[in-house]
């Protein structure tokens, strides 16, 4: 094998992997159980096959089984725009006058536009096997629900997209690709469902949130026959299905005998940092590698840095099980910014753990200073970044510099989850001078965890 890096490292078929990783299965202190909330004890999957497709439920609840094959359809689909490419940011680093080497695992290359359809296909294939109509969701900037009606078209299901009414409205192409691939999109909360009428009437002109969204998704499902309820982030099994991103990067990586140092990823609700981390966390768990490990989320609804662990629900209308995580509480209604996905009220149950067990940082990042980092990464690298990802190349560029100021050679790994071509109102606005940053304050927040469960 050659020394020479190429500037892209991309696999070879028979390198791709065929099988996901379930961290959990590595982990010695386990997430908390999802709790149902009306006898506030652990889920079964009976209970949880009602609102999920039941092999995405026992996918869920598995905390044993280190690997999950990837169904053959699956893999088919997956070779349409995978693998995904390392790329050595060599013009990042020209402009930065760094000694540190900064790689990014780019999951922009497809026509969704961002990760979210390796989670998409796989819970679309399993509803279809199962013989269903179709399923609902929740977006937030639109990557997950573009991605799914994608999955949804190619699978002959039905797709019904609750969308955060603030997305809804600063992003109505991302909207009309959804309405192509035959998804009907509700801005969200909306006055469809019960639980929407409700939040309208406590929360009048609302912009939405993610957990609005979701409360409005779960009521649909489970008052039609034939569908179920997909989430795009979050949750463990969709952790799972991320995890083909890490198992990537790892193997180009190991290719050629590259070790990162510093692991980094935007958390929103932590699937596309749960995928890539998945396989060298792994291995820092067990003892055979050591690495730095860091969660960028705004400072907008800063989950990680100002939340509590504990147990609240993973939705605003309440309908939804129980989870133990960092959360701002359901009540929280982030700023109407333009951080995207990224403004869910709590994170990932499997992150929240790694994170209080010390394993993993947190930083957040005030918008401004995201879309500033966006800009110098789209001018030197050639990619215009979803606002998302900019918040990873935010804190890679600061880890870069700090490798400047000391003279270390690191090396960096982020991944760059999404591309920005349908965020340019939060461009423009950026351009213009008329962004802000918004930061919630103490009372702000306290008012929200106030309210939490009280639930050990």
């Amino acid at each position: 094998m050659t020394n020479q890096i190429p500037y892209k490292i991309y696999l070879e078929e028979h390198e791709q992997p065929t099988a996901w990783y379930n961290l959990r299965a590595d982990m010695k202190n386990k997430p908390a159980p999802l709790l149902n909330p009306a006898t506030k004890q652990p889920m079964t999957l009976e209970e949880l096959s009602g609102v999920f497709c039941e092999e995405l439920a026992k996918q869920e609840l598995n905390e044993t089984d280190a690997f999950f094959p990837i169904p053959e359809e699956v893999q088919k689909f997956y070779r349409m725009y995978r693998p995904s490419p390392l790329v050595r940011a060599y013009c990042l680093e020209e402009k930065l006058q760094t000694p540190a080497k900064i790689y990014y695992k780019f999951e922009g290359n497809n026509t969704s536009g961002s990760h979210k359809l390796n989670s998409a296909i796989a819970q679309a294939y399993y509803a279809k096997q199962q013989g269903l109509k179709g399923v609902t969701t929740e977006t937030g900037a639109g990557q997950w629900g573009t991605a799914l009606s994608m999955a949804c078209a190619y699978l002959g299901l039905d797709c019904q997209v609750y969308m955060v009414k603030v997305s809804y409205e600063q992003k109505p192409f991302r909207r009309e690709v959804m309405r192509t691939y035959g998804a009907s999109v509700t801005p969200s909360p909306s006055m469809t469902t019960q639980v929407g009428r409700k939040i309208l009437a406590e929360h009048p002109g609302t912009t939405g949130s993610l957990g609005c969204a979701i409360s409005e998704a779960v009521e649909k499902a489970v008052s039609s026959e034939g569908y179920r309820y997909v989430l795009g982030s979050v949750l463990s099994q969709v952790l799972l299905h991320q995890s083909v991103i890490g198992l990537e990067a790892k193997a180009a990586m190991d290719k050629y005998g590259i070790h990162p140092d510093i692991i980094i990823g935007c958390a929103g609700g932590g699937s596309n940092l749960g995928g890539l981390i998945a396989p060298f966390m792994g291995q820092q768990l067990r003892g055979e590698a050591n690495y730095q490990f860091i969660a960028v989320e705004p400072a907008s609804c800063p989950s990680l840095t100002r939340g509590k662990y504990a147990y609240d629900f993973c939705d605003t209308g309440k309908v939804c099980p129980l989870a133990k995580m960092y959360t701002l509480g359901c009540d929280f209604i982030p700023s109407a910014n333009h951080a995207g996905g990224l403004r869910y009220h709590g994170m990932s149950s499997t992150l929240s753990q790694l994170y209080a067990d010390g394993y993993l940082e947190a930083r957040s990042v005030e918008q401004t200073a995201v879309f500033q980092a966006a800009e110098q990464f789209a001018r030197v690298e050639g990619i215009l970044p979803a606002p998302e990802s900019s918040h990873a190349i935010k804190v890679a560029i600061d880890e870069a510099l700090r490798c400047k100021e000391t003279g270390e050679e690191k090396t960096i790994l982020f991944g760059l989850t999404g591309t920005g071509y349908f965020d340019m109102v939060a461009y423009e606005k950026f351009h213009n001078g008329e962004m802000s940053d918004y930061i919630p304050s103490d009372e702000d927040l306290k008012a929200s965890l106030a309210k939490l469960s009280k639930i050990d």
